[in-house]
C-alpha cells in the first residue's frame, strides 16, 4: 500500500481463527484494504493494532472502525504533548468512541489477548519514555508460535531499539519488519546482530520522496546475510509457519488507492 505500512496476522487452531490487524496505510487504501479482508474472509478483526499515530501507518483505522467488527483496539502509550491532532487521528478516537470500543494501552510487557499457542510479546515502549521523535514512541511487537517469531517494529528508531536492547534479552526473530521503511535511522547494527534474522521485510512506496529504503539500511542487511523483501518491488507478501517451518510468498497484488 504505497508507503504505508499494514500487517495481518492470522491464526488458527482448534478454538478457530485469530485476526489481528497492525497498521493500516494512509486513509487512501482503506477500501482496498477492507476488500481485501474480506477476500481472505475476515469479517470481524479480534485485535486492531495502531503501531504508533503517524497517517502512513493508521490513516485508514478509522474506516476500519467503521465498516468491521473490532474485539479490542491497542494503541502505544504517547504522552500528551505529543499526541497529534489530525483529521485521522481524530477519526480513529471518534470511531472507536461511537462503538464503545476501549482503547488498550501498549508498554512494554503489556498483554494481547491471543490464543493460548500464540504470543504476542510488546517490547516497547517503555512507560515514562521520553523521546523527541513520536517514531520511537511506537509499539514493538514480537509474535511467536512455535519456534518461528516476527519482529514487528513499526518506526522505531535506533534510540527505541537500544533502548529495547538494554531490556530485553530474547529478540531473535526469523523474520524483521524494518523500522521506518528502511531509513537508515532505524535497524541499527547492534539491534540486527540481537535478532539476527533470515528475512527483513522493508514496507516502502516506489519511487518514494524520502529514499526509502537507505543505502546504509541495505548495506547492513548484506553484510548480515539477511535476505530482503520490499513493498516497492516484492508488493504484498504472505509469510506462512508450522510452528517450524517457514515459507514466503511473494508478488501479491498490492492494494490499491483511491477514494
Amino acid at each position: 500500500m504505497g508507503q504505508g505500512d499494514s500487517q495481518l496476522v492470522r491464526f488458527t487452531d482448534a478454538s478457530g481463527t485469530f485476526h489481528m490487524l497492525i497498521d493500516t496505510g494512509e486513509r487512501e487504501y482503506a477500501n482496498g484494504l477492507l476488500q481485501a479482508l474480506r477476500a481472505l474472509g475476515v469479517d470481524r478483526l479480534d485485535a486492531l493494532v495502531m503501531s504508533h499515530p503517524h497517517s502512513d501507518h493508521m490513516g485508514g483505522m478509522g474506516e476500519i472502525l467503521e465498516q468491521m467488527p473490532v474485539d479490542r483496539l491497542y494503541m502505544p502509550v504517547v504522552p500528551e504533548e505529543y499526541a497529534p491532532t489530525t483529521v485521522s487521528y481524530e477519526h480513529v478516537l471518534d470511531a472507536a468512541s461511537e462503538t464503545g470500543l476501549p482503547v488498550i494501552r501498549l508498554v512494554r510487557g503489556s498483554q494481547v489477548e491471543t490464543p493460548a499457542s500464540l504470543t504476542v510479546q510488546v517490547l516497547s515502549p517503555e512507560e515514562d519514555a521520553d523521546w523527541e521523535e513520536l517514531n520511537n514512541f511506537s509499539a514493538v511487537l514480537r509474535v511467536s508460535y512455535g519456534e518461528t517469531s516476527f519482529l514487528l517494529t513499526g518506526d522505531a528508531e535506533g534510540e527505541a531499539e537500544a533502548q529495547i536492547l538494554e531490556h530485553v534479552s530474547d529478540l531473535h526473530a526469523q523474520v524483521l519488519k524494518c523500522g521506518h521503511h528502511g531509513s537508515s535511522t532505524s535497524t541499527t547494527a547492534s539491534f540486527l546482530c540481537a535478532v539476527a534474522p533470515d528475512y527483513a521485510v522493508i514496507s516502502c512506496g516506489a519511487d518514494n520522496p524520502y529514499g526509502h529504503p537507505h543505502s546504509e539500511t541495505l548495506a547492513r542487511l548484506l553484510d548480515a546475510g539477511v535476505q530482503v523483501l520490499r513493498t516497492d518491488e516484492d508488493r504484498t507478501l504472505l509469510f506462512s509457519t508450522d510452528g517450524k517451518q517457514l515459507t514466503v510468498i511473494q508478488g501479491l497484488p498490492s492494494m490499491e488507492g483511491g477514494p
